[in-house]
């Protein structure tokens, strides 16, 4: 006797595969193999407010204060500075303005009184790759040296639980023009082609697995369940 695990239709239809990326009229979708490098001019996004990331160098400066003035700090891994009587200050993500009041509200408790402080950048990252979708933590990230799609993937903490290896796009703007292309890194790390580099500017997306989805719900119901599930015997 054989008891099965039945699942409705209409959950298994989320199984189904995914419609393949499509082009629109901002996006052109390419190839993997025919995804160019970017133009020079295509490398640094000017149109947005700079934020102060892992690795830039800060200039600060406390007026009336020349031993706290004319200091060049690097900003570590994990988004922090460490400057004199202030302590250790979170800064990753913010423009100069909030660290150089974060930094006086600091001074300010360490007993230094009415200080003026200015942060300017004297070093920056600003060329970063933005990795989205189903990864650990997405964000920001700088491309420091040759920077590949595993590599950017490693930068974000790895795939998330839901991920789908087959599924992940990389958008592009080459000479103006907006481009997608699809991965399998399942076999890039098989090494069924190379690992493609990754630009500054460069979107990556990592899609999400709906069987992973459904499977995880699945589990998740069964929990709430009064009684034994019994899947199956035979």
């Amino acid at each position: 006797m054989k008891l099965r695990f039945v699942i409705p239709f209409a959950l298994l239809s989320a199984c189904a595969g995914k419609p393949p990326i499509q082009s629109s009229p901002d996006v052109r979708v390419v190839s993997a193999s025919e995804l160019p490098p970017p133009a020079p001019t295509d490398l640094f996004a000017n149109d947005r407010p700079y934020l102060i990331g892992p690795f830039d160098k800060l200039r600060i400066d406390v007026f009336g204060l020349p031993e706290l003035s004319g200091r060049i700090v690097q900003v570590d891994a994990s988004g922090r500075i460490s400057f004199p009587l202030a302590g250790v200050v979170e800064v990753s993500g913010k423009p100069p303005i909030e660290v150089a009041v974060a930094l006086a509200e600091a001074l300010r408790t360490a007993h230094v009184r009415d200080p003026h402080v200015t942060v300017n950048l004297e070093e920056t990252v600003s060329q970063v790759v933005t990795v989205d979708g189903e990864v650990r933590e997405p964000g920001l990230f700088p491309v420091v040296g040759h920077m590949t799609l595993m590599r950017a993937v490693a930068r974000a903490r790895g795939l998330g639980e839901l991920a789908d290896q087959k599924d992940v796009v990389v958008f592009r703007t080459v000479n103006g023009q907006r481009l997608a292309a699809l991965y399998n890194l399942s076999a890039i790390r098989r090494g069924a082609y190379a690992d493609p580099e990754i630009f500054a500017n460069d979107v990556v997306v990592v899609g999400d697995s709906k069987a992973r989805r459904l499977f995880r719900d699945i589990t998740a119901a069964a929990s709430l369940l009064t009684t034994p599930l019994i899947i199956a015997l035979q």
